[in-house]
């Protein structure tokens, strides 16, 4: 079962609506442990002190803000506990903005809203609003002892939230964006790619890419447990030449991508994998 990561109210104006918050999204990969290759264990990670010159247990550790070159003042829990925000079981609805209006750039971490059964009504009519309207709503919330800043907005019959960076938080880049003003594109190149973009143009479903570097580790994995001596087989790099005249590359990537669209099948899998679900993928 789904742990809870914050409890408290989302008041509209006088309406205050009790929910829970849960994750909706985290990364999965592979992930290995860090094992002495002489006996097969695993390597245990110390804490070490260079001034004492020896490990240091957790309950010996302290909060640093860093000042100067190895000077730090040092914080308590219970000094952070005063600054906090007056209340952290509560976020109020600042404002509603279009869902346009805020660029996914911003977007960090994804969480699920579920509303208490006192609140139901009054979620629903929020939800429901928001979704006729489009909009979605700009609230504040302290989660893990941080005030961020939230973007709550309707999604398949519920509100999901996002919690947003900070605009210091997005990065510029000086080089990012420099040359589309500077160079000359013929028309006829445009209307090229704008066609190829069309070709490839499919609606977006997420269930038809899957992860294969991870399931190409789980195979060698299995082998390896098995028994059996695994194929050292190097992916073929792709080799790219230096485009020369983009109509050209243009036309070429037209004509291969209609070959690939006829022979291409559609992709089903087996019966083993829909009932197993593969190897138990393990999260890092």
């Amino acid at each position: 079962m789904a742990s809870t990561v914050w409890k408290g109210y989302v008041s509209f104006g006088l309406i205050s609506v009790p929910i829970r918050l849960f994750v909706a999204a985290r990364e999965e990969h592979v992930s290995f442990n860090q094992i002495h290759k002489e006996c097969g264990t695993r390597v245990k990670q110390q804490l070490y002190c260079p001034t004492d010159q020896r490990v240091v247990e957790r309950s010996e550790l302290a909060k640093g803000y860093p000042v100067d070159k190895d000077t730090y003042v040092i914080v308590t829990e219970d000094e952070l506990k005063t600054l906090e925000a007056e209340s952290s079981e509560s976020m109020d609805i600042q404002q509603f903005v279009k869902l346009d209006d805020v660029d996914p750039i911003y977007y960090q971490t994804s969480y699920y809203t579920v509303p208490e059964d006192p609140g139901r009504r009054a979620y629903a009519l929020i939800q429901q609003g928001m979704e006729q309207l489009k909009l979605g709503a700009i609230a504040k919330i302290t989660l893990h002892q941080r005030e961020q800043i939230v973007m709550i907005r309707p999604y398949h019959k519920g509100l999901v939230l996002h919690t947003l960076f900070y605009p210091a938080e997005v990065r510029e880049i000086a080089e990012y964006g420099q040359d589309s003003d500077d160079l000359k594109l013929q028309k006829a190149e445009i209307d090229l790619a704008e066609q190829f973009m069309k070709q490839l143009t499919a609606k977006f479903d997420p269930d038809q890419f899957k992860d294969e570097y991870q399931a190409r580790v789980e195979a060698l994995v299995e082998q390896k447990e098995a028994g059996m001596v695994a194929k050292s087989e190097k992916q073929p790099k792709k080799h790219l030449a230096t485009v020369i005249n983009l109509m050209d590359a243009l036309k070429k990537s037209m004509e291969q991508q209609e070959e690939a669209a006829g022979k291409k099948e559609p992709q089903r899998e087996t019966a083993a994998a829909a009932k197993t679900g593969g190897r138990k993928k393990k999260v890092g």
